[in-house]
């Protein structure tokens, strides 16, 4: 009796002494078990037990303390005492099983002439009640030390994508998507093809397939797709994106895109994206995604391109930069400029970047920010511009622009507006005067100082615009007052 008295002290003093919750549980379980020995033999040797019971009890002792000392000796050389966590090689699983092999071993050799009589018999019973059970938890313990995925990771098991949520001796838990748990008995795992999405590195990728008119050249096309993946936050930037010309289609050239992402449950969100960033940069830039062949179409050309041309010189007469230009200037600028939708939330123009154009809003709003932290400095509507600053001197990007909502922008370039005042060199002091004042005006705006510009004249502006442009030889405001007349 004083055997599994002491190792019952023993082991709930070394159980107090570890901050590991499995280690503990374990302990406890040899305590319990040297603590049943402690009693049965107690009451052997002082309470009138039936014989018939007494050879049982007397018997149940050892397996006992067996069991608890081989328990604590696999808990406590396995499991760290000063972590609170599982070793990577020996989950519960395979610990059990450990302890399962060593106990049966010791058992046969304790109760040998018992074991060996009924062995035969019971182990024909067993092995068919116990079939599927037992491949199912070899199967587990297989899975368990061969490690083809852990708890948390994203894989497919028989066709269906979740995360591991728990792996038990007869099967595995996976959740879904869509939040629902799909039990797969570990048997099948072990005949069935595993995809880890989570190794050997988080990274997986998202692909689309895009069909594009052969009007336009492959690398035009995959230039326009970058720009339009690298613009969007929300799709991720973790390496480049990949663009292949997959197939000559029937209708379109077919390309392959791929981001690379670790956020595996976001692929569907991520593919959102992509095909909306990809529609409307192509959209801009006039490339078209093809009906399908079958489909017949009337389309007019010429009828679509007045119609673009009618919206710009629409918008550049709403803008009061362009106010002073007369009805013919308009509709010679509108010509030279190009019509595009962007997508609530793009991106237009990101503060710090080099460009020369700007941009008049010709339908939707877009909202300016500055800094790091995106600050809001203003709104602009149908008739507000934007980028002016860029398109007449050159200087970077002072500001970023998002679309507020879908978004139609007028956007001239350089070169097209410089063809424009060559031919029109008095229309340079006209725009030069409106670009002062609306300087002035968003320079009171920036008073908080997160970008700051120094106030400039009007005529020192207008000698900005004309050394940039290589106007050196304006016309006077006179003479643009009378030919306004």
């Amino acid at each position: 009796m004083m055997i599994p008295l002491t190792l019952l002290v023993l082991t709930l003093g070394v159980r107090a002494a570890t901050i590991n919750r499995h280690l503990r549980s374990r302990l406890m379980a040899s305590a319990v078990a040297f603590g049943t020995a402690a009693g049965l033999a107690t009451a052997i040797r002082y309470l009138a037990v039936a014989p018939a019971l007494q050879e049982p009890l007397t018997a149940a002792q050892p397996l006992l303390l067996v069991f608890g000392v081989l328990n604590a000796v696999v808990a406590l050389v396995i499991n760290p005492w000063r972590a609170d966590r599982l070793p990577d090689r020996f989950p519960t699983i395979v610990q059990d099983a450990i302890v399962i092999g060593l106990f049966g071993l010791a058992a046969t050799l304790v109760l040998q002439d018992r074991i060996f009589a009924a062995s035969a018999a019971g182990a024909v019973v067993l092995g068919l009640a116990l079939q599927d059970t037992l491949g199912n938890l070899f199967s587990g313990l297989a899975i368990q030390i061969e490690k083809p995925f852990r708890v948390g990771h994203w894989v497919r098991i028989a066709d269906i994508d979740g995360r591991v949520s728990e792996v038990t001796w007869r099967a595995t838990k996976v959740q879904t998507r869509s939040g629902d748990f799909v039990i797969v008995p570990n048997r099948k795992l072990a005949d069935d093809i595993i995809i880890n999405y989570s190794e050997p590195t988080p990274a997986t990728r998202v692909g689309i397939e895009v069909g594009v008119s052969y009007d336009t050249p492959p690398n035009v096309v995959k230039r326009e797709i970058v720009r339009a993946l690298k613009r969007d936050p929300e799709i991720p930037s973790l390496r480049e994106p990949e663009i292949l010309l997959l197939d000559f289609a029937a209708s379109a050239l077919t390309y392959q895109v791929w981001v690379w992402t670790t956020e595996f449950e976001a692929d569907e969100r991520i593919r959102d994206r992509m095909r909306t960033a990809i529609y409307y940069a192509l959209r801009r830039a006039r490339i078209e995604i093809p009906y399908p062949i079958q489909v017949e179409m009337s389309r007019q050309e010429v009828g679509a391109s007045a119609g673009l041309d009618a919206v710009s010189a629409s918008a550049l007469r709403s803008a009061v930069v362009f106010n002073a230009l007369s009805d013919a200037e308009h509709t010679e600028l509108a010509a030279a400029a190009t019509c595009g939708l962007f997508a609530e939330g793009e991106v237009i123009v990101k503060q710090g970047d080099a460009s020369s154009s700007m941009f008049v809003v010709a339908r939707g709003e877009v909202v300016v920010t500055l800094g790091a932290d995106d600050r809001e400095i203003a709104r602009i509507g149908p008739g507000g511009f934007f980028g002016e600053m860029s398109l007449l001197t050159g200087a970077p990007r002072n500001a970023t622009v998002r679309a507020r909502i879908d978004t139609d922008l007028v956007e001239i370039a350089l070169a097209p507006f410089k063809q424009f005042v060559l031919a029109n060199p008095a229309a340079v002091e006209a725009i030069g005067t409106a670009v002062a004042v609306r300087r002035a005006e968003l320079d009171e705006r920036r008073a908080a100082g997160v970008v700051s510009i120094a106030a400039e004249s009007r005529q020192t502006l207008v000698g900005r615009i004309r050394r940039f442009l290589g106007i050196e030889s304006p016309e006077p405001l006179s003479s643009l007052a009378a030919r306004s007349r």
